[in-house]
């Protein structure tokens, strides 16, 4: 008898913790986690995780070194800055745990229920980088068409960076002589070259 009530008691925290999505399916959402840091516009410092990187999204990069941050970039991160540093958050977990770089890979929601992940896709600062099916996809691609059709952030116009690498000077222009100013110039003498008597 004790079994069953430990099995029931083990099922309803499962409940407590996972919440359906608009597919039906069931994601596993974490407790409360305090945001430390944010450290770009799709990567984020989270207490008792360490680094998340918000799932089934790829904000612009932030230029590291040399290398010259993408345009919004800066934007990005400052929104995800505004949206959740020293917050409670809660991360929603879909398919794998952890990415290539040993992240947590999340949904990212506020304690009011505000998708952290769609805001900035609706917001053109991120764009969708699901490749695998995801249960929120339906709701991400939405935010970014939403981004798109009223061309928001990165679905404007953004202005022209050079390519890295680029090096080509510009031209120099000269100003052209008027037809009046080159009659008045005389005509260019001609080099002659004198031979060595010998």
């Amino acid at each position: 008898m004790q079994i069953l009530i430990v099995l029931a008691a083990a099922a309803a925290a499962v409940l407590q913790t996972s919440t359906p999505t608009v597919s039906g399916a069931r994601t596993a959402r974490s407790e409360p986690v305090m945001v430390r840091a944010v450290i770009d516009g799709d990567t984020i410092a989270v207490t008792t995780f360490g680094r998340v990187r918000l799932l089934g999204i790829d904000a612009p990069e932030i230029g590291r070194g040399f290398d010259t941050a993408a345009p919004f970039a800066r934007e990005a991160r400052d929104r995800l800055t505004q949206l959740i540093l020293h917050r409670w958050v809660r991360l929603e977990q879909d398919g794998a745990s952890i990415d290539s770089y040993n992240r947590h890979l999340a949904y990212v929601l506020t304690e009011d229920g505000l998708f952290v992940n769609a805001v900035l896709l609706r917001e053109g600062l991120a764009r969708i980088s699901a490749r695998l099916p995801l249960a929120r996809l339906p709701e991400l691609r939405r935010a970014e068409s939403d981004a798109q059709s009223f061309r928001r952030g990165m679905w404007g116009s953004a202005p022209h960076v050079p390519a890295p690498g680029y090096t080509a000077q510009p031209k120099v222009s000269r100003p052209r002589a008027s037809k009046r100013s080159r009659s008045a110039t005389p005509p260019a003498r001609r080099r002659t070259t004198h031979k060595k008597k010998p």
